[in-house]
């Protein structure tokens, strides 16, 4: 394998019934950032059945080239009939880096090419960059969780091209929309095996409940240990109603059944990046300062001083949070009525 012939840094643009998911997005972002470092372009890959007219959405966003495949065996999303194609255009393009979104579909798909394609893989990344190797040449280099949260672990697979990694939603950031902006749109077509296709969609059952993703927020109220119970939750929901924002829980909270998962923040919930992340009762284990570490400004309310979560707080206030929620909701609904 000649590495000089892997060119450029490619997204997975994840789209959902036609839908560009936000970490597509996301991922523009951060490719930008390699591809700028490199002097080389962005390419992202839509895949789907009558989304071709959604390629100039992801030149504006930041790619340099789109790739569609457009095929009604993409309907839906069916593990061999994306990796088929993935597989083809990955081999006739040959990209450097290749970058998917830590998604259901993401997690499914990029192992699966991985193994196809005889290249490592980088999963469930926080930080991805472009640094000088040992031998002062630039390489990719992707950060994640390891050892259950307890180090971050930077990874390099100097040998095997492409280089690919899954990154969390929310991690990275989006770029402003350039509207008008001019790229290029390439046509692929794949040519599927359909002898090797042995799993089919017979039926599809949405959850009717809605329930709010906290990754969206602007402004996050975050409950630990130290909120106690339901009763303190209330607390937080309403110094969250007060300020336009939403209640986020640490893993001890879900574990003890009081928050529901979707509301978690850190290493097995979401990652968020509001512009105000406020850690109610949260000690900072690594696995939670994984999950919020990006956010715009921090402030931690914690009875222990030496708590680690005030090491990343950009505001620290130590004392009792049943106390302090409740005079801080106080104080801000008295401002806002001025």
């Amino acid at each position: 394998m000649e590495k000089q012939e892997y060119q450029n840094v490619y997204i997975f643009a994840e789209q959902r019934e036609g839908v560009i998911q936000n970490v597509a997005y996301e991922l523009l972002g951060k490719a930008n950032d390699l591809a700028k470092e490199l002097g080389q372009h962005v390419v992202a890959l839509l895949l789907g059945d009558g989304i071709a007219d959604k390629a100039q959405d992801l030149i504006e966003m930041g790619a340099d080239e789109v790739i569609v495949i457009d095929r009604p065996e993409l309907r839906d999303y069916l593990t061999e009939q994306y990796t088929q194609a993935m597989y083809q255009v990955i081999m006739e393009r040959k990209p450097r880096i290749v970058l998917y979104g830590a998604t259901t579909i993401g997690r499914d798909l990029a192992p699966r090419l991985s193994c196809k394609l005889k290249s490592g893989l980088v999963a469930d990344c926080t930080k991805l960059t472009i640094e000088p190797d040992k031998d002062g040449n630039l390489d990719f280099f992707s950060t994640r969780p390891a050892f259950g949260g307890n180090l971050m672990a930077t990874i390099v697979c100097p040998t095997s091209r492409p280089q690919m990694s899954t990154v969390r939603p929310g991690v990275m950031q989006k770029m402003q929309r350039v509207p008008g902006k001019q790229g290029v749109i390439t046509r692929f077509e794949p040519h599927f095996d359909a002898s090797k296709f042995h799993v089919r969609l017979v039926e599809t059952k949405k959850n009717q409940e809605k329930v709010a993703d906290i990754s969206n927020a602007k402004i996050l109220i975050s409950g630990g240990r130290g909120v106690h119970d339901a009763e303190g939750f209330k607390k937080l929901q309403g110094l969250a109603d007060v300020m336009g924002g939403m209640v986020s829980s640490s893993r001890a909270m879900v574990d003890a059944g009081v928050m529901d998962h979707a509301y978690q923040v850190g290493q097995t919930g979401k990652t968020v990046r509001p512009n105000l992340y406020m850690a109610c009762g949260i000690s900072g284990a690594i696995q939670h300062l994984a999950g919020m570490e990006e956010s715009g400004y921090i402030v931690a309310i914690n009875k222990d001083k030496f708590a680690p979560i005030f090491s990343v707080a950009d505001l620290g206030i130590v004392g009792d949070l049943h106390k302090i929620v409740p005079m801080l909701t106080e104080r801000i609904k008295k401002e806002l009525e001025k």
